[in-house]
């Protein structure tokens, strides 16, 4: 007798659910290199890599971040711009001299008498020594904020440091000139915005 014999009541049925004899055998789905079976990606395909990115595609910069860069030019902008007035002023000292002329004395409050060109120079010092500590500020900003897209977290660190000294400027500056206002405020929301997880994982995401 025969397993395909219908008419035989007596015969034996292959097994339901198993293929019969002669019949090609399915692999398992989800096992990678069979022919004609589907691929089931394993679960680091799925994602997982910074911010759920699947692994190899390049990271975004987080939008907290993106704004702090931002805000770190404005600060060295406003520092371009304050070494600019402070420069004026010693050409405006310059002029005002050059034009009244110089000498003579003056008394000073505690009753001494001190050469007016003594005092001007003195003067003339101070500003040149503002105007060299804005323009390297600007400068630090600057190579600070151009680090942000490469730059570990020591760039990160370093913003924090730097609007720290950026609040102290826009403090004393915000007397002299509006613009320290604007130094004030964007050190603070620097500080804020690098503090931030979302920050601190782009500074310190993998590198491949």
């Amino acid at each position: 007798m025969s397993f395909g014999d219908q008419n035989n009541p007596y015969g034996q049925q292959p097994p339901q659910g198993q293929p019969g004899y002669g019949y090609p055998q399915q692999a398992p789905q989800g096992i990678p290199g069979q022919p004609g079976q589907p691929y089931a990606p394993f679960p680091q395909d799925q994602g997982g890599g910074y911010n759920g990115a699947p692994y190899g595609q390049p990271f975004a910069m987080p939008g907290l971040t993106k704004a702090a860069r931002v805000l770190m030019y404005v600060i060295a902008g406003v520092h371009v711009v304050l070494a600019g007035l402070f420069a004026t002023a010693i050409a405006a000292i310059d002029d005002a001299v050059e034009k009244e002329g110089s000498g003579g004395t003056v008394r000073t409050a505690n009753g001494e008498e001190v050469d007016v060109d003594t005092v001007i120079d003195a003067g003339k010092g101070v500003i040149a020594f503002f105007v060299l500590l804005a323009a390297v500020f600007a400068i630090i900003g600057i190579i600070l904020a151009a680090r942000y897209g490469k730059g570990r977290n020591g760039v990160r660190v370093g913003s924090i440091v730097y609007s720290s000294f950026g609040i102290i400027s826009g403090l004393i500056t915000s007397v002299m000139y509006g613009l320290g206002l604007v130094t004030l405020v964007a050190s603070i929301l620097v500080i804020v915005f690098a503090a931030k997880r979302a920050s601190s994982e782009w500074f310190q995401r993998p590198r491949y």
